[in-house]
C-alpha cells in the first residue's frame, strides 16, 4: 500500500532513478539546473515523431488516441472505458496507475487473448533498457487490472526502404520482450521504492561517473561534476567516464592536478599545455601543407538523415549530402567559391553529386575537415553506380586535415577538443560561428534543411533558411582555407 503522502511517479521517473536517484532527485526538486542539450532535445523530437508514426501504421478507423491535455484522472478513465468497449480497437497513450507510478501506453492492440503492449522507440536495435521500460509499464497495467497477451517492443528496421507516398508500413520492427520483462517483474517494486526514496528524501549522495552519460546524457552533469574549476576533468580527451569519476572520487577537480602517469600521451600533451598556458604547434604542420599543389579545392558537405526517411529509396538514419560548399584556389591568393543546394523538396542526390564532379575538376588536393566527406561520397557512389569512378576519384583526392592538426597543433582554449569549432576560434579568433544568423552548425543545418522542404514553409522562411544554409556550408569551407593559410605560415 502507497502512502497517502507518496508522490506519483511516472515511468520516466523510475528509469530516471534507475540510471540514478540524484538524477531523479534533482529533476523533481531543482529542475532549473538541468541543460538539455541539442542533442538531446533533436533525440526526444525523433522518438516524438516515430511515435505518430506508429500510430498510423497500427491505427484503423476505430482507434482511440487517449486525451492528454484533460488531466490524469480524465485520461485513465477513459481508458477504462475504452478497455470494456463492446469492440475494441488500438489505443495510444491509454493510462494506467498503480502502487504509486504511472505510466502511458505506447501502443495497446486487441487480440483474442486480450490486449498487447507495443512499447515504440526510435532506436534501431533493441537495448537492455528498453526491457525495464516494458516490465515497469507490466507491472503497472497488470497491477491496474489489465492482463496482457503479449508484450513488444516496436524500434526502427534499419533495412526499411521508404518508396515513397507516405507508406510507413515496414517501418518498425517488432521483438517479442514478454518473457524478459516478466523475469524483470519482481525487482519493478523495489525500483519503485528507490525512486520514491529519492523522490522525498535529500539530495542523494551519488558519486559521478559512467552513469552520468549511459544509457541515456543526463541534463545534470554541470551540477555533478567539478564545474567551479578553469579547466574541468572532463576536458580530457579520449577519457572512460568512469576513470574520470575514479579521479574526482580522489579528489581531483581540475585536469592539471591528475598526476601526469596516469594519463595518456594525448591526455598528458593537453594537460603540458593547459598548465603552459601556450599553444603547442608542430612546424611539420606548415611543411606538409606549404606542399600541397595547386589548384586545391575546400569542401564541405551537409547532410540530412532522418529516422523517418522523406525521400523514396532512402532508409532510417540513411546519411545523404544535400548542399556542398567549396572554396577554390588556382593559385596562391586567387580564391573563388562554388556550392549546391536545392530546397525544391525533389530529391537532391543525383544532382548534388553531378555538380560535385563537374565543379572539383579532375587533378588537385581536396581538403576537408574528419572523414565524413569520404563517407558521403562512397554513399553517393553506392546510389549511383555510373557515378562511381568519379566519385571514387574525389575520394582518391582527399586531404583530412582534422588529424594532421590533431597530431601537431593544441590550444588550451580547445578545452580537450578537436572539432573545427574548437580548433577555428583557438587560431583565428576573428571567425566565430556564433555570429551567424540562425544556422550555425551541422544538427541546425539538417533541421533548417528539412523545415524548408516541408510543405506548410511559407516562401519567406524558405528564402531565409536558404540564405543561412548558404552562408553556414561557406564559412566552413572558408574557415579550412584560411586555417591552411595560417599553418602555411608558420
Amino acid at each position: 500500500m502507497v502512502a497517502a503522502h507518496a508522490p506519483l511517479l511516472s515511468k520516466s521517473k523510475l528509469l530516471a532513478a534507475r540510471q540514478c536517484r540524484r538524477r531523479l532527485h534533482l529533476e523533481l526538486h531543482r529542475p532549473e539546473l538541468a541543460v538539455i542539450g541539442k542533442e538531446t532535445q533533436a533525440a526526444l523530437d525523433t522518438g516524438n515523431a516515430v511515435g505518430r508514426v506508429a500510430q498510423s501504421i497500427y491505427g484503423t478507423e476505430n482507434s482511440v488516441l487517449v486525451a492528454g491535455n484533460g488531466g490524469l484522472e480524465r485520461a485513465l478513465r477513459q481508458t477504462a472505458l475504452l478497455l470494456r468497449a463492446a469492440t475494441p480497437a488500438p489505443v495510444f497513450e491509454a493510462a494506467f496507475e498503480y502502487g504509486g507510478v504511472l505510466v502511458r501506453v505506447d501502443v495497446l492492440l486487441p487480440t483474442g487473448a486480450g490486449w498487447r503492449l507495443v512499447e515504440v522507440k526510435a532506436s534501431t536495435r533493441l537495448e537492455p533498457e528498453h526491457v525495464a521500460d516494458c516490465a515497469i509499464q507490466l507491472w503497472v497495467v497488470e497491477g491496474a487490472g489489465c492482463p496482457l497477451a503479449g508484450v513488444s517492443v516496436a524500434h526502427v528496421d534499419s533495412q526499411f526502404v521508404y518508396p515513397g507516398d507516405d507508406a510507413y508500413g515496414g517501418l518498425l520492427r517488432e521483438e517479442d520482450v514478454e518473457a524478459d520483462a516478466r523475469r524483470l517483474l519482481p525487482l519493478v517494486p523495489e525500483w519503485a521504492s528507490d525512486a520514491r526514496a529519492a523522490a522525498t528524501g535529500p539530495e542523494p549522495r551519488v558519486a559521478v561517473g559512467a552513469q552520468c552519460f549511459k544509457p541515456y546524457a543526463c541534463p545534470f552533469v554541470g551540477h555533478c561534476w567539478p564545474g567551479d574549476v578553469e579547466h574541468p576533468l572532463l576536458e580530457l580527451p579520449r577519457a572512460a567516464k568512469g576513470r574520470l569519476g575514479e579521479f574526482v572520487a580522489r579528489g581531483y577537480r581540475d585536469l592539471r592536478e591528475v598526476p601526469p602517469g596516469e594519463l595518456t600521451e594525448a591526455q598528458r600533451r593537453v594537460q603540458r599545455v593547459t598548465r603552459s598556458g601556450v599553444a603547442e604547434s608542430d612546424p611539420a604542420i606548415g611543411r606538409y601543407l606549404r606542399s600541397l599543389e595547386f589548384p586545391r579545392y575546400y569542401l564541405d558537405f551537409e547532410s540530412v538523415g532522418p529516422a523517418i526517411p522523406v525521400f523514396p529509396g532512402t532508409g532510417p538514419y540513411q546519411a545523404l549530402p544535400f548542399q556542398w560548399s567549396c572554396h577554390y584556389e588556382s593559385g596562391p591568393g586567387r580564391l573563388e567559391h562554388a556550392e549546391f543546394l536545392d530546397l525544391t523538396a525533389a530529391p537532391p542526390f543525383r544532382r548534388l553529386a553531378e555538380s560535385l564532379v563537374r565543379a572539383l575538376g579532375r587533378v588537385g588536393p581536396i581538403v576537408v575537415y574528419s572523414s565524413y566527406e569520404r563517407t558521403m561520397l562512397d554513399r553517393l557512389a553506392r546510389l549511383f553506380a555510373d557515378l562511381g569512378p568519379a566519385l571514387a576519384a574525389l575520394a582518391g583526392r582527399l586531404v583530412d586535415l582534422r588529424p594532421i592538426i590533431e597530431q601537431g597543433y593544441y590550444h588550451p582554449s580547445m578545452r580537450g577538443s578537436w572539432s573545427l569549432k574548437s580548433v577555428l576560434p583557438a587560431v583565428l579568433p576573428d571567425m566565430n560561428y556564433g555570429k551567424l544568423d540562425g544556422i550555425q552548425e551541422g544538427m541546425d543545418a539538417s533541421s533548417g534543411y528539412l523545415e524548408a522542404i516541408a510543405p506548410g514553409t511559407t516562401p519567406e522562411r524558405r528564402q531565409a533558411l536558404d540564405a543561412q544554409l548558404r552562408a553556414y556550408c561557406r564559412f566552413d569551407t572558408e574557415a579550412l582555407y584560411r586555417l591552411v593559410q595560417v599553418f602555411a605560415a608558420r
